[in-house]
């Protein structure tokens, strides 16, 4: 396969992502869609937050055109798949977009992520075969595995790109560097045209981005599910890259983990909006938002790094758990030094 469907994918995502945000702003402002400051939120001025309007469009018409390239697949079942990944990511748009409107319940919200989980499956998106962390050889799992197994990771990865949400670029730049290490991985095992729909979210990551970084004139809203709905279902399609994808967004894992268990502890519901979460708790502590911004992308490009180039198994095992303890050392230190007051609110 020659360069210039790679070329075509990439321009036509980063192209209309381009364009197509600035509508969402307009939009956006119209219909007083926006976000004030306020509660657990520390930006200036009123930001529209309808951002994912942008991002379906631009991901599906970008994945779908090599379909009309008619390029060579090596799967007999990719194609399948693709439609399973523009539907499930459709189904979350529209949540997302309900969500931006409506301030959908917690339920609510489950239910589009369990729907778009669903459509996925059905089309064939799930996780059949992993490889063991200690020999290395292909693991095969069973459907009454596999199907809990990869509903659990799709609405896990939606939720996890969506609490990572919160300071400008902040979720927008590390999902962009997380497709560009599954592409880079896809491609290294010649997996060349599933390789182009992470290159698709790519270019619509960094096309959002140029909105999207500080000072920020639009958020995500709705848009983190959007993109860790799609992260979490590339992370699939090529053979399950799902320990690559979990090594990336590892701080963001570990982070979660935290506030379920400190919200579990205080008694407050795991769906709690607060400033409990470590990129606000940087924030607060005087971190400006580019810098938090800049210091995941720079953990998530290393964790990458390390991803791609290390056969050692028990380094990254290693790198994992001592990262581990940082972050919940620093969430400690900073909970300590902060309390618990953590502003809620939507």
């Amino acid at each position: 396969m020659t360069i210039w469907p790679f070329v075509a994918v990439f321009a036509v995502a980063l192209g209309l992502t381009l364009a197509l945000t600035p509508v969402s702003i307009w939009l956006g402002k119209r219909l007083d869609i926006v976000d004030r400051p306020g509660g657990r939120r520390r930006h200036t001025g009123v930001v529209v937050r309808i951002g994912g309007l942008a991002l379906f469009p631009a991901f599906a018409v970008a994945a779908l055109l090599p379909v009309t390239l008619r390029l060579p697949r090596q799967d007999p079942l990719e194609l399948i798949r693709l439609v399973g990944v523009v539907v499930g990511v459709g189904i979350i748009w529209v949540m997302g977009l309900l969500d931006d409107r409506f301030k959908l319940r917690p339920g609510l919200q489950f239910l589009g992520m369990a729907l778009a989980a669903v459509a996925a499956i059905l089309c064939k998106v799930f996780i059949e075969v992993f490889n063991s962390p200690f020999s290395g050889r292909q693991v095969f799992i069973d459907w009454y595995l596999m199907v809990p197994l990869t509903f659990g990771w799709l609405v896990g990865m939606t939720e996890t790109v969506n609490m990572l949400d919160g300071v400008d670029g902040l979720a927008t730049g590390v999902t962009a560097i997380a497709s560009l290490v599954l592409f880079i991985h896809m491609v290294r095992l010649g997996q060349l045209t599933v390789a182009l729909l992470p290159l698709a979210l790519l270019g619509v990551c960094l096309g959002f981005l140029v909105f999207n970084f500080y000072p920020a004139k639009v958020f995500l809203g709705g848009g983190a599910y959007v993109l860790g709905y799609a992260l979490g279902a590339l992370a699939i399609v090529a053979g399950a890259k799902v320990a690559t994808a979990l090594l990336v967004l590892w701080v963001p894992i570990v982070d979660i983990a935290w506030q379920v268990y400190s919200r579990w502890k205080r008694g407050q519901p795991i769906s709690l909006g607060d400033r409990g979460h470590l990129q606000f708790r940087l924030q607060d502590s005087g971190w400006s938002a580019p810098q938090i911004s800049l210091l995941y992308y720079a953990i998530t490009a290393g964790l990458g790094a390390l991803a791609l180039f290390s056969p050692s198994r028990i380094l990254k095992l290693v790198v994992l758990l001592v990262l581990a303890g940082l972050v919940l050392l620093g969430l400690w230190v900073l909970t300590r030094k902060m309390g618990d007051r953590t502003p809620t609110g939507t």
